[in-house]
């Protein structure tokens, strides 16, 4: 699992066997949620992450949205 970077106390990261679309997970303590970063940024779901911290975990793939995809194929190929 790979991670991108922790920012919030939100880390951001994928797993080493993803698959398309291409996408992040945010995960904080016990909570998670999969963004789908390509073609647009869209929630996937959200498994016990507060509102607070979904709206900013949203928000971080927005602003980072280019860097994680690129991130995404440089990891992947």
């Amino acid at each position: 699992m790979p991670t991108l970077f922790i920012i919030f106390g939100l880390r951001f990261f994928f797993y080493s066997n993803e698959h398309l679309a291409i996408h992040i997970h945010a995960e904080k303590g016990d909570g998670e949620a999969k963004i789908e970063l390509d073609p647009n940024i869209k929630l996937i779901y959200n498994k016990g992450l507060k509102q607070s911290d979904l709206r900013k975990a949203m928000k971080v793939a927005q602003i980072y949205r280019e860097e994680l995809i690129a991130e995404w194929h440089k990891y992947f190929g």
